[in-house]
């Protein structure tokens, strides 16, 4: 069987909804200018602009609690800590716990990414994906999904109101689809979409797909 996933495009960063855009804040904080960068080769002037501003501590290094202060979903609020640890993990290279230029160089087209993808999704403009929403989404990128097991997953994304999920938690509900799907794949050589899994093996991929 083929293996679904998202495939994303080049999109901009926030723009195009109605009410709160999520996306880069660059209002937040309140240290005042960056100091002006050299330029650095191979890298967006713009990118380089926000990464000063985004790195509030000027160490030329971004954590997951800088990051998170720099990005807003369509609540009006900052990106979770699940969010920001996860996609500051994915470029992390050196396994510092932060990101240097290039690598949120990498990280800003990526999330530039889902938020185009996520703003494609989110047919009504309201910064929020519901249940019909996201079972469209997951159908444009392969996947055929119970209702009952959409239902669980905003349930799992917005535990208080049980109706839709933000662009942070999509962007780590598709991650992490992607991840258990790849585990998946590994697993299943004949491609029959269904495999034996010995029980170490499967806390090894759950521990493994949801950090």
């Amino acid at each position: 069987m083929a293996y679904p996933g998202y495939q994303g495009g080049q999109g901009g960063f926030g723009g195009g909804y109605g009410g709160q855009q999520p996306g880069y804040n660059p209002n937040q904080g309140g240290y005042g200018a960056p100091p002006p960068m050299m330029g650095v080769p191979g890298v967006n002037p713009e990118t380089q602009r926000i990464f000063g501003v985004v790195d509030r501590d000027r160490s030329g290094k971004i954590n997951a609690e800088e990051l998170k202060s720099a990005l807003v979903n369509g609540r009006g609020q900052n990106f979770s800590d699940t969010a920001c640890r996860l996609m500051i993990g994915m470029f992390d290279q050196d396994h510092s716990g932060t990101i240097d230029i290039h690598e949120f160089d990498k990280l800003y087209s990526y999330i530039n990414q889902w938020l185009n993808a996520f703003k494609s999704y989110d047919r009504d403009s309201s910064g929020h994906i519901d249940e019909g929403e996201l079972n469209a989404a997951f159908q444009q990128m392969g996947f055929r999904f119970s209702q009952d097991f959409i239902k669980f997953l905003v349930n799992k994304s917005d535990p208080q109101n049980h109706r839709e999920i933000s662009v942070d938690q999509f962007i780590v509900l598709c991650v992490q689809i992607q991840r258990f799907t790849e585990a998946f794949r590994q697993r299943d050589a004949e491609q029959k979409g269904v495999i034996q899994i010995s029980f170490e093996d499967f806390i090894s991929v759950a521990l493994s797909c949801s950090t």
